[in-house]
């Protein structure tokens, strides 16, 4: 089991070095000049080849990323090409609010989508079964920014529950926190909830069918506990590699709903810093964007490991 946690960890390092090449070549080739950007149409010649050397991008491109990727790794971005301040600090801020997020979007949608899908697969043949598969395959066809809309709609502009938007520190208050972010939360998570659900329904509805749970029904097991017992391992593992996939829609999910919300996470410093063409900035927040999405495909591989002692067997 250590070789193969090695070997995915060395693949995780290597996918973020190839990455990092591609999106600083991708970022690399755009018209503009940052100098111009920062200085302006009215700028000197001396005063543009003063900033290019103060930013660094006159020198060789190979130069550039190599000296990027060296402070990245060391948990410096650089300074931002039109504020000149850090971007580490700018990035580290942000991201705690989209990590806060994403965090309970998917707590939600667990929650919400464990007990439905079982349920549904078990009540299959009856009614009750057949309108919990109905109502998820809805929520799928709900993009997450209209759901948004709706929840604001109803929560916060008839029924005033909930303000419709804004950010406060679960640190410096609490319940304000919560309040301000139940909607973006249910707006990630109800989505997600409904396609989760319908993985666990068909899932389920395989693992039931199988020899070992009619077995162990046999046995004298109830239906749950035979479930419980022989079957919910067997369960987890594709619902484990569904989750590493929605983890991962939830935070491009969650640029948007920081938008409708007014939040101020890494999907508004992302969006901001492109319309300023800050491009120093637009790498460091993909970066960070990309390592978390190599990070829960890599935990998602561990887990794996974990659930399945197949796996763990040495070939």
């Amino acid at each position: 089991m250590l070789i193969r946690v090695l070997t995915r960890t060395s693949i995780l390092f290597g996918t973020i070095v190839a990455a990092s090449i591609a999106m600083f070549a991708l970022l690399a080739v755009l018209p503009g000049d940052p100098a111009q950007v920062a200085l302006g149409v009215n700028a000197t010649p001396e005063a543009l080849a003063q900033t290019r050397a103060e930013f660094g991008t006159n020198r060789p491109l190979v130069t550039q990323y190599l000296s990027w990727f060296g402070n990245f790794l060391h948990g410096s971005f650089g300074r931002s090409y039109l504020t000149r301040a850090d971007i580490g600090p700018q990035i580290a801020d942000r991201l705690q609010v989209t990590l806060w997020l994403v965090s309970l979007g998917m707590v939600v949608a667990i929650v919400i989508a464990v007990p439905l899908g079982v349920i549904a697969a078990v009540r299959h043949q009856k009614m009750s079964g057949t309108l919990l598969a109905g109502t998820s395959q809805f929520g799928m066809a709900v993009p997450s920014f209209i759901a948004a809309i709706l929840l604001v709609d109803i929560f916060a502009v008839q029924l005033r529950w909930v303000p419709s938007g804004g950010w406060t520190p679960p640190a410096s208050d609490p319940g304000q926190f919560l309040r301000q972010v139940s909607l973006p939360v249910l707006s990630l998570g109800l989505v997600q909830a409904a396609l989760l659900s319908r993985y666990i329904r068909s899932t389920t509805l395989n693992v039931l069918r199988e020899d070992y749970i009619r077995t162990a029904r046999a046995k004298g097991l109830t239906p749950g506990r035979a479930f419980l017992r022989h079957g919910m391992r067997n369960v987890a593992i594709p619902v484990v590699t569904v989750l590493g996939l929605q983890m991962s829609a939830l935070l491009v999910d969650a640029i948007v709903i920081e938008r409708v919300f007014v939040i101020p996470g890494l999907g508004g410093l992302l969006l901001d810093s492109v319309s300023n063409r800050d491009l120093l900035l637009v790498q460091g927040v993909v970066m960070v964007l990309v390592v978390a999405v190599l990070a829960i495909n890599y935990i998602v591989d561990v887990l794996y490991l974990l659930i399945d002692p197949r796996l763990r067997i040495s070939t």
